[in-house]
């Protein structure tokens, strides 16, 4: 059994440690951490998974962006242990992360990774969003939790400005808080599930 709950100030050592052993030297040099530069990460959305030893295995994160002066989550990063890759713990964490933005409100997902990794989960490449550069094009991937909800959304992806965070969050509001709810879960009957990429890694940084 694995044990899923929010990331706590306690684990951020820990789930610092893992992005950067599971992602190159530099990682917050690239575009989409200038993105999220100085603005707080969405708490509830940002979860840890550990074994029944308490050892962390996988982590996930998501911030606030904007896309046409719209809400919109960006997802990541997300990585696995390189000692627990194929075991499906990525795709957990996905499809348990995915469920809480929809039951919190939020109506729509953006990513920088590889279109036939995250097809499972229901992301499609997005046109007329443009990340910042040098991000390629093809490996923009959205996701609607609610129907429609790209539509008529598109242009440069914007981070929130740290006085107006609140603001970007407003979809949120009236929405039951998730808090510190954690969950016990099994792992996949498909041990390809979760299987990442190279690096030890199951998304985008």
């Amino acid at each position: 059994m694995f044990e899923i709950c929010p990331e706590t100030d306690q684990d951020t050592p820990e789930v610092e440690a893992l992005y950067d052993l599971c992602f190159a030297p530099g990682r917050t040099a690239l575009s989409s951490y200038r993105l999220r530069d100085g603005v707080p990460k969405v708490a509830d959305l940002c979860l840890v998974l550990r074994d029944s030893s308490d050892i962390l295995l996988a982590a996930i994160r998501f911030w606030p962006v904007r896309v046409g002066g719209r809400s919109v989550l960006l997802l990541g990063p997300v990585a696995v242990h390189p000692t627990a890759q194929g075991e499906g713990l990525g795709a957990i964490l996905m499809r348990d992360s995915l469920d809480r933005a929809r039951r919190l409100g939020w109506s729509r997902v953006l990513l920088v990774g590889d279109a036939p990794y995250y097809a499972r989960f229901g992301f499609t490449r997005m046109e007329g969003v443009d990340m910042p550069p040098p991000t390629n094009p093809d490996r923009i991937l959205g996701l609607e939790l609610r129907p429609g909800a790209w539509a008529g959304v598109a242009g440069p992806v914007t981070r929130e400005q740290p006085g107006e965070v609140l603001a970007g969050l407003a979809e949120l509001a009236g929405n039951p808080h998730i808090g510190t709810a954690c969950v016990e879960v099994a792992g996949p009957k498909d041990g390809n599930d979760g299987r990442t990429q190279s690096g030890g890694s199951a998304a985008d940084h």
